[in-house]
């Protein structure tokens, strides 16, 4: 049985629950967009699916509307797939348990992925219609949002006609998106030194768990703890005061762009110093504790001695080198009250092979609304990883999204929200990255705003989404598509 039958808008939802059962975080996007081609196909719509398993949609005005400006709508179909360690979820093969908990869904163990299968629904069940009048509609649903933009990188778009493009990736209902941040994936990979035998040498396996996490765009400004940051800070206490520490294995982190919850860190120490050891860890938990304890409450560290086995590397350097990395909120705007304009999120902490050798792998999510800003962001991550011996790779580099002046389509949407809800909604920028930036390289004068109904928690498995704000967002989509100019 259906887990949000009855529940409005039925269409939308019916949608969300369908696309719910097909596995589609980043990187395993071939189900859902076959998925997504087979809709168009069956519904006798102008359907292209291109190399990168991007789709496109494309359906003609309804009667009266021949007229009007050609609506572009877009969302992306991969999601941020995370489980709760203890549930042994497998997101590539497993659907999402959805839950109703009053007005909020979710899923059970596992983030949602309303971020953006919302979009998904609302552009599916606008499509399948023949009764909800639109001007002439193309869609276009990208794959590899969350991993910097891949996809909307490889598309093309020059066989569209539209000019104007509304993005259904937000998660503020009543506010209007108008620009955004540019962004980059940093990997820093730095060669480990393997250490000599350490018989006489305990194990340790520390956890650092327990953190609220979030969206590194959205969530960079609370303060909250990283994980990983948390991990390289005790692994350099650690080296310092027991100098002979060496490095087993770190691990924490799922996306670049998602503030780790959970680190791994397996080191050893001398036998006759575990105690000591013990009481570092301790100490470093109750320090943590009071610097987070408004900001991550539920933060915990734990060791436990584990069986030693596997090659042991020299602890001192990496400790240094995660130690020096910069992370978190570098400079707000000065230019709008509250907004951040440069961060980083050490997303992803993992041991790996760099040239053949062993080496520590530190991914990150940089940001800035200043290009030139951004650069020297990633000009330091680069000094500080070569100086450490290691490189850096750059990814997914996107650029930023400016906001226009002049817009008709935020003017008329302004005009249409005041109208249906007797108030005016907030125009505002935001650090996140949004693929409107990419779009606009790539269709001349394109003129877009972004909006999205209220979401919490996304990219973490306590995601959840209002579905009374689904259906007002809904209302108003149909409200502006509807108004003629």
């Amino acid at each position: 049985m259906s887990v949000l039958e009855g529940r409005n808008p039925q269409r939308v939802l019916h949608y969300f629950e369908e696309i719910s059962k097909i596995p589609r975080g980043s990187g395993n996007c071939k189900g859902i967009s076959d998925y997504l081609k087979n809709f168009g196909i069956e519904h006798g719509l102008d359907t292209i699916q291109d190399e990168a398993l991007n789709i496109i949609l494309k359906k003609p005005a309804t009667p009266g509307y021949e007229d009007q400006p050609v609506m572009i709508l877009q969302g992306h179909m991969d999601m941020v797939a995370v489980a709760t360690p203890e549930s042994g979820i497998d997101m590539k093969t497993t659907p999402l348990k959805l839950i109703v908990d009053g007005d909020w869904l979710s899923a059970e163990n596992t983030s949602l992925g309303g971020d953006d299968g919302i979009a998904v629904a609302y552009s599916l069940a606008l499509l399948e219609s023949d009764t909800i009048p639109h001007p002439a509609l193309e869609v276009i649903i990208t794959t590899e949002e969350e991993v910097g933009m891949d996809g909307a990188r490889a598309i093309d778009l020059s066989s569209l006609k539209g000019k104007r493009l509304l993005n259904l990736d937000s998660e503020d209902e009543g506010i209007f998106l108008t620009g955004c941040a540019g962004g980059a994936r940093v990997t820093c990979l730095l060669p480990l030194t393997k250490a000599e035998s350490a018989a006489d040498f305990a194990a340790l396996t520390v956890t650092v768990d327990g953190l609220l996490g979030g969206h590194s765009g959205g969530e960079i400004h609370r303060g909250r703890a990283n994980s990983n940051i948390l991990a390289g800070e005790l692994l350099t206490l650690l080296s310092e005061k027991i100098p002979e520490t060496k490095l087993v294995s770190a691990s924490g982190g799922l996306a670049d762009n998602a503030i780790p919850r959970t680190t791994d860190l397996t080191v050893l120490v001398p036998a006759g110093k575990l105690q000591k050891a013990k009481d570092l860890i301790r100490s470093y938990e109750a320090d943590c504790k009071e610097i987070y304890a408004t900001k991550d409450p539920g933060l915990t560290i734990t060791c436990k001695e584990t069986a030693a086995g596997g090659a042991a590397y020299e602890a001192a350097l990496p400790a240094r080198f995660l130690n020096s990395l910069p992370n978190g909120v570098q400079a707000m705007s000065a230019d709008v009250e509250g907004l951040v304009e440069t961060s980083l999120n050490l997303g992803i902490l993992k041991m790996t092979e760099l040239n053949g050798q062993p080496a520590l792998h530190a991914e990150f999510s940089v940001r800035s609304s200043l290009e030139p800003a951004k650069e020297i962001l990633i000009r330091r991550l680069e000094s500080v990883t070569e100086l450490s011996g290691g490189e850096i790779r750059i990814t997914g580099d996107y650029p930023g999204w400016k906001y226009r002046v002049d817009s008709p389509l935020r003017s008329k949407m302004v005009r249409v929200f005041e109208a249906l809800y007797g108030k005016t909604p907030k125009v505002e920028a935001i650090h996140a990255g949004l693929e409107c930036g990419l779009f606009s390289t790539k269709i001349a004068d394109l003129d877009c705003v972004s909006i999205g109904p209220d979401m919490a928690d996304i990219h973490t498995t306590n995601e959840r989404l209002s579905i009374s704000s689904v259906e007002r967002t809904w209302e108003y989509l149909l409200a502006v598509l509807a108004d003629k100019e």
